[in-house]
């Protein structure tokens, strides 16, 4: 069993500090302008949806949700394993424009919306630090597709240092660092804000009781979850045997049809099997079953 670590354990890498961190507008602030070569004038982070439980999210959500204040939104999330991720920025891409659009904002007035992984492992395999999506027809390259959407990736394991910003490499060196290396001196000043975060963190009561109950949360949605797949294994298990032997008292009276098998073999309701079963056994042929159970 993996031993649980400690918040002071915990490195910028680690989901939790990372969302704690960016959680302060202006750690948060100059990631953006950092991974997006962009100015932004001033964050919001909304706290709300950020190192929280939402139902409505399939659980813990520890990705941090901002804006400025053109009202552009920022989805900024941390990836230690490889995922599914083109799925997941799409999912997260409609998220922020379905709260829009219930808000009453028209289609027309979506303003633009950024959501940036940041992976410590390469998620494409090529080499770089940063990878910057964009829209193109396939029938000409050159031509842009702009909807306001815009996705990065930022790897901790880029090797093209000469193609993007030294201080982007250097946040990146301390992103992929372990605890020791981390307190390190990186010689960057944003790096050294972060550094000063994270302690403030670290000893704040506050925070460690939140951390405290944010594993114990986790550790209950995974309880839960390998209860539920006990469960639907155990259904599964169920409906397969009762699927069985309907067909097994039908064979009785010859082979039973290929539709007709596929159909019993299909239903996962056991209080629905266990009706078949019961005319199963009174029945005395094959067409008789499919006239008791209107077939």
């Amino acid at each position: 069993m993996t031993e649980r670590k400690t918040l002071q354990k915990l490195t910028l890498k680690d989901n939790f500090l990372f969302a704690a961190v960016m959680s302060e507008t202006e750690n948060c602030k100059q990631l953006l302008e950092l991974t997006l070569g962009i100015a932004v004038d001033h964050v919001e982070v909304d706290a709300e949806k950020s190192i929280v439980y939402h139902p409505q999210y399939k659980g813990i959500r520890l990705d941090v949700f901002a804006r400025d204040g053109r009202g552009t939104r920022f989805n900024v999330e941390m990836q230690v394993a490889g995922q599914p991720l083109e799925r997941r920025c799409r999912y997260y891409h409609s998220q922020m424009d379905m709260d829009l659009l219930l808000s009453g904002v028209p289609y027309g007035e979506l303003p633009d919306s950024y959501v940036v992984f940041l992976c410590d492992f390469d998620p494409f395999l090529l080499g770089k630090y940063r990878y910057t999506v964009k829209h193109i027809f396939a029938e000409d390259g050159s031509f842009r597709y702009e909807d306001g959407s815009h996705t990065v990736f930022l790897s901790t394991k880029g090797k093209n240092e000469k193609e993007v910003p030294e201080a982007l490499v250097r946040f990146l060196r301390f992103l992929s660092a372990g605890e020791t290396e981390s307190t390190g001196d990186f010689g960057d000043d944003y790096v050294r804000r972060l550094q000063c975060s994270i302690r403030r963190i670290k000893s704040d009561r506050e925070m460690g009781e939140r951390y405290m109950l944010f594993e114990e949360m986790l550790k209950d949605e995974r309880a839960e979850g390998r209860a539920e797949g006990k469960a639907e294994g155990l259904v599964e298990g169920q409906t397969n045997g009762l699927s069985e032997a309907v067909l097994e008292l039908l064979s009785v009276y010859g082979e039973v049809p290929a539709d007709l098998r596929e159909y019993i073999c299909s239903l996962k309701d056991t209080v629905a099997l266990r009706q078949l079963l019961k005319k199963a056994a009174q029945a005395k042929s094959i067409s008789e079953f499919e006239s008791l159970t209107d077939l």
